[in-house]
């Protein structure tokens, strides 16, 4: 049999309909290959469709720009150029006549080409989220293959343009963010206290990740920072942020904005928990009057685990000795003792016992003979000693918050960490990344993670919300 594809279209002033061709198909002996529609054919059907419709489409638009909309006079005809539109079901090539304006107002320009204004980005909105979705979510290159298998592109996608377009609505959300400031907290208590009864409190937690540098020179600059976070409601809700600490210029801003969309207010209270790295720091601080920020007891407690599994491994002449040879207990249990006494202390939130602890254990690794054992330990100590030192006003008393049921540890935001950064970035992915290339990728998959992607592009396209809403009342 015979199957003819045909387009009808209707007029609204009055004019016949127009009936097009789109596709032939043919079917001979039934197989099971060919039952239904091809790839291929689907493929040809949806170019053929786009094609007529588009040309329909631009045909009437220009038939509406052919005379002046102030005075109804006829604009005159200059001459006619071809321009390319990309969609997801074709690339398209369409007449564009360039006409003269009005002489009933003053223009900069004397002449102009209606359908090259109308379609100045030469790439379809939905190409563009699509293109954005998909390499939010896997490889640039494989997006490129995927698109190209199962859509009509007409054209061979290649990584570098998914690349670019990613780049390019990344740019324009982040054209959109406010400018960046050291405090964000404004008005007075007065004017706080009579805001509307606030929502239970927001938990952010933060935490950092590495990613591989395009950029390499030495092995110490291998790698580059990322700070990854997420935020909650008491509900669950959770929403998910991202930046490169050397590139980005607005991580106050991004991640207030962020609150902001959760229904943060200022009279609201924000508990932020981070591992206490100077970067990270700088970030949470002056963002809700009513915040409280606390060094996370997950990064407390790994790094107590690694002093005392180099301190099992200390081998001097002194802990081997006979039983009975000596009443003093060998260096490594007395240095595990000093831990997790020193750690007792902190879960309690008693940091000037700890520091005081931590000197003793500063003062065993010393007073032995050096050994790569021993300067390990000893530079493990030291560190910590810094890091606790640094944090002191962010250590609360992790015993009693957690009898309250209050959260103390960012295992979480290591899962975001992994979910964010790792999978599609560092994990198998056999590549290296510029600082601002990683940057802009991470705000377009921290949005698709949140789900607010197709959101942001209805928002700038307000046309694309009436297909959501058209798939809505299908389902």
């Amino acid at each position: 049999m015979n199957i003819k594809v045909q387009i009808v279209i209707e007029s609204e002033n009055g004019k016949p309909e127009v009936v097009q061709e789109v596709a032939q198909l043919k079917r001979e002996a039934l197989r099971v290959e060919e039952f239904g529609l091809t790839l291929s054919e689907a493929k040809a059907v949806l170019q053929g469709l786009q094609q007529t419709m588009a040309e329909q489409q631009s045909v009437e638009y220009l038939a509406q720009q052919a005379c002046c909309a102030q005075c109804g006079k006829k604009r005159l005809h200059k001459g006619t150029h071809e321009i390319v539109y990309r969609t997801l079901f074709g690339k398209l090539h369409l007449k564009s006549p360039r006409l003269y304006h009005c002489r009933c107002q003053q223009h900069a320009e004397q002449t102009f080409s209606p359908l090259a204004e109308l379609l100045a980005e030469r790439t379809a909105p939905e190409l563009l989220y699509v293109e954005s979705k998909f390499a939010a979510l896997m490889s640039y290159g494989l997006t490129a293959e995927v698109l190209e298998h199962l859509l009509p592109i007409g054209r061979t996608v290649h990584a570098s343009t998914v690349r670019n377009h990613v780049h390019e609505v990344a740019e324009r959300m982040e054209a959109e963010l406010g400018e960046e400031k050291v405090f964000f907290v404004e008005g007075c208590e007065r004017d706080w206290s009579r805001l509307p009864q606030p929502d239970l409190p927001l938990t952010v937690e933060l935490d950092g990740g590495f990613v591989h540098s395009s950029e390499q020179i030495s092995r110490s600059d291998g790698w580059f920072g990322a700070i990854t976070g997420k935020s909650m409601t008491a509900a669950g809700a959770a929403k998910r942020f991202a930046f490169v600490t050397t590139y980005d210029e607005k991580p106050k801003r991004r991640v207030f904005e962020l609150l902001k969309s959760q229904g943060m207010q200022p009279n609201q209270q924000v508990t932020f928990l981070s591992d206490g790295g100077d970067d990270v720091r700088e970030v949470q601080f002056y963002l809700n009057p009513e915040s409280e920020h606390w060094l996370d007891w997950f990064h407390i407690t790994m790094r107590i685990t690694v002093m005392k599994n180099m301190a099992k491994s200390l081998k001097w002449a002194q802990d081997l000795m006979e039983e009975g040879a000596g009443e003093e207990p060998p260096l490594s249990a007395r240095v595990i003792a000093e831990l997790d006494r020193m750690k007792w202390f902190l879960w309690h939130g008693n940091v000037v016992r700890a520091l005081e602890s931590l000197e003793e254990l500063e003062d065993l690794a010393a007073a032995r003979e050096p050994t790569d054992d021993n300067y390990k330990l000893e530079k493990a100590v030291e560190e910590f000693h810094t890091y606790i030192q640094n944090n002191t006003d962010l250590i609360p008393n992790y015993g009693e918050r957690r009898r309250n049921g209050e959260r103390i540890s960012t295992a979480t935001a290591e899962s975001t960490v992994n979910q964010v950064i790792s999978k599609r970035m560092v994990k198998s992915q056999q590549m290296r990344w510029s600082r601002r290339g990683a940057h802009l990728l991470l705000q377009v998959r921290t949005r698709e993670l949140n789900g607010d992607l197709r959101s942001t592009f209805t928002d700038w396209y307000p046309g694309l919300n009436r297909e959501t809403e058209s798939r809505k009342q299908a389902a």
